[in-house]
């Protein structure tokens, strides 16, 4: 049976997607506007854009000075920040329903009015800003690179997914003024966007509100469409083995999945969580508590929308057990899975496991903002999130055994593999 939460969608004459789900159970509202532009709508050249603009939103538009954003919404009780993703870019505040105008109104001057503040300046210190996140998250951080790695190993070069959100430094480093400037002129305006409302406040009012901070903004030219990533299962094994200063040995495996919204991806979405979701997962069970070879196991479906999506199972050693014998471990379980399919019970938990999850999610104005957006952005229909569980539920045992044996193949694998540098004696 689908949920019921309340929607209504309007678009403004500019092309804007508008979408108001009203709950007044308590006075808070949620804003969220998702951009359709992430790093895989980045030519060759100019990797690491769709997250600059993460960082140059904040820096101040006609009408609001560097820094502003935060202290204004802050002041009236709001959290808000942003994320980057393969797929989209999002901006996103939950605050006391009274502070509505204001964070429509800042929404709107950032879209419309960014590059009148956008100056060599900014774009000098946000690029350095850029900069020591890599080092602090992905060069210094203990297996940070990871997913750096086996991108490049599971797609080929050029392919849309193959480089990370943060880009190449060196890009960044050639990106001028111009460049900048005309990405975001390409990409960021109310024609290429989802703004989400919800929360205590009245449908009507929403749209007023919405029409009167985003109404007058022009539309921009139609995008280009992101190039088709559309790739099947990869059909060898590919590695990277490194030897750095890590606290444990660790091997994280890689594959290729298809894209969000089908039933295959469900499916193989839940074959994953057979293997390593919660205490219960076969990974864990095997690997962590009885034979004792591993810290801990993880892994999951991350949902993509260009033509492919990808999945990772990792293990981390336990202290002087060879990693050989965990990635071993690992391969075993995932032949055993596509040979031998999964139980009825096994498929009932990881089910409900996903359900509570998506129950979770939309429990907050914030969480449901974000996947409304998620869901009109990108499948150009808010209402799957009242559909989401029945699709999860309709998924059966020889559908995950299916997408196992097509998707998650031993054989068929990137992966990478960290050990620790051994002390001089």
């Amino acid at each position: 049976m689908p949920l019921n939460y309340p929607l209504a969608e309007q678009t403004l004459d500019n092309g804007l997607r508008v979408v108001v789900s009203s709950d007044r159970a308590v006075p808070i509202v949620a804003v969220n506007l998702w951009y359709d532009v992430g790093s895989r709508h980045e030519p060759p050249g100019l990797t690491g854009f769709a997250h600059l603009f993460e960082h140059l939103m904040f820096q101040g538009s006609r009408n609001v000075q560097s820094g502003q954003h935060f202290s204004l919404l802050e002041t009236v009780g709001a959290s808000l920040n942003a994320s980057t993703f393969f797929d989209r870019t999002n901006y996103f505040e939950s605050l006391p329903s009274g502070g509505l105008d204001l964070a429509l109104w800042l929404e709107a001057d950032r879209m419309g009015y960014l590059l009148d503040a956008l100056n060599q300046e900014n774009l000098d210190n946000q690029r350095d800003v850029v900069k020591e996140e890599k080092r602090q998250s992905y060069d210094n951080r203990p297996y940070g690179d990871s997913y750096e790695r086996l991108v490049r190993l599971l797609f080929p070069e050029n392919h849309p997914y193959s480089h990370m959100t943060i880009g190449s430094m060196a890009d960044l480093d050639a990106a001028s003024l111009e460049d900048v400037h005309a990405f975001f002129r390409t990409h960021y305006g109310p024609n290429n966007a989802v703004l989400t409302i919800v929360g205590d406040v009245s449908v009507e009012d929403a749209f007023d509100a919405a029409k009167r901070y985003f109404g007058h903004l022009p539309a921009i030219p139609t995008p280009p469409p992101a190039p088709d990533g559309t790739i099947g299962p990869l059909t060898e094994v590919l590695r990277d083995d490194v030897t750095d200063d890590v606290p444990s040995d660790l091997v994280t495996m890689m594959f290729r999945l298809p894209p969000d919204g089908t039933p295959e991806l469900d499916a193989a979405g839940l074959a994953l969580d057979v293997l390593a979701a919660g205490q219960s997962g076969r990974l864990n069970r095997r690997l962590v508590r009885d034979e004792q070879i591993a810290q801990s196991v993880s892994g999951g479906a991350l949902p993509l929308i260009g033509g492919v999506s990808f999945g990772t199972l990792t293990g981390i050693a336990s202290d002087g057990v060879d990693l050989q014998k965990v990635e071993e471990a690992l391969l075993e379980e995932i032949e055993k899975l596509a040979e031998s399919g999964i139980t009825a019970d096994e498929l009932a938990t990881v089910q409900a496991q996903a359900e509570r999850d998506w129950l979770e999610q939309l429990s907050t104005c914030a969480g449901r903002a974000d996947e409304i957006s998620h869901h009109a952005l990108l499948f150009g229909d808010p209402n799957r999130i009242n559909t989401r569980i029945d699709h999860i539920r309709a998924v059966t045992a020889e559908q995950v055994q299916a997408a196992a044996r097509e998707w998650i193949r031993a054989s068929g694998r990137a992966q990478v593999t960290y050990r620790r540098t051994e002390e001089e004696a």
